[in-house]
């Protein structure tokens, strides 16, 4: 069976967590798409090109007005619940893919996967270690406009008119970035644990990488990659931060040739 359009769930849990995810129920194998600080517009066009998937893209709670119980607030409770959301709907054999800080929370899951419920992580510029001499910048200070020459090859494709902004826009942006930055308290800095724990990873990794990202620039990137036991690390020409929207058909080969791989190694 294959569904074109996704249906909106929710999940409830305990001590008023709540999760609400997009779910497109296909016979393929499960994909849990992760975003970052952008929301999860920024990796819908993932879910919507691998259509022959059983794709689950949730909302963090705290973006994009959802709520956020105020113990629920570190990458490690995001990391346990979407564990918890995995078990609940009985699925295995999963896919990760995450994107930005989507990757951290990813990294995370892998870590964590005591009833080994996931096959493979795929990372897309993702964010959550240190790398000395490459630092990531704390994006809460940028204007839109800086945020953009930083995070695309081409910004200018990508430039939108501040005229045409809404109030509400800007008031979901303001709200999603207070949010990203109560689960990361160092504001982009990362866990300065995280890259020597994911040498204890041993599921396939594929670390996608935009060469033009100045959030985690390529050697960044390269670094994370090295940091796990089982990983490739795959630059993606004339794509910054977000390849999913520059480079899509790239982006969309490498993710579904990366999840025949693991599949043939069952």
């Amino acid at each position: 069976m294959s569904t074109s359009f996704p249906e909106t769930r929710k999940e409830s849990f305990a001590d008023g967590l709540t999760i609400r995810f997009d779910e497109r129920a296909n016979s393929g194998r499960p994909i849990l798409i992760l975003h970052g600080g952008g929301g999860p517009q920024t990796v819908a066009g993932i879910a919507a090109g691998l259509d022959k998937a059983h794709t689950l893209v949730p909302t963090h709670p705290g973006f994009e007005g959802e709520p956020r119980p105020e113990w629920f607030d570190s990458i490690d409770d995001l990391a346990f619940a979407y564990l918890d959301l995995l078990e609940r709907l009985n699925l295995r054999d999963v896919l990760v893919i995450g994107s930005s800080v989507g990757g951290w929370i990813a990294s995370a899951m892998a870590l964590r996967d005591t009833t080994r419920r996931l096959r493979g992580l795929v990372l897309i510029n993702g964010v959550g270690i240190q790398v000395e001499g490459h630092p990531v910048p704390d994006v809460s200070t940028l204007a839109p406009q800086e945020l953009a020459a930083l995070s695309f090859h081409n910004p200018a494709a990508f430039r939108i008119d501040p005229s045409t902004i809404t109030p509400e826009q800007i008031a979901t942006r303001k709200a999603n970035t207070e949010t990203l930055y109560v689960y990361d308290r160092q504001r982009l800095g990362g866990d300065p644990k995280l890259q020597r724990r994911l040498r204890y990873v041993t599921i396939p990794v594929l670390v996608a990488w935009g060469e033009s990202d100045r959030v985690a620039d390529l050697e960044y990137g390269r670094v994370y990659a090295q940091s796990f036991s089982n990983a490739r690390f795959e630059p993606i020409p004339e794509a910054g931060h977000l390849p999913q929207i520059e480079q899509p058909e790239h982006l969309l080969t490498l993710v579904r040739h990366f999840a025949i791989s693991i599949r043939a190694t069952l």
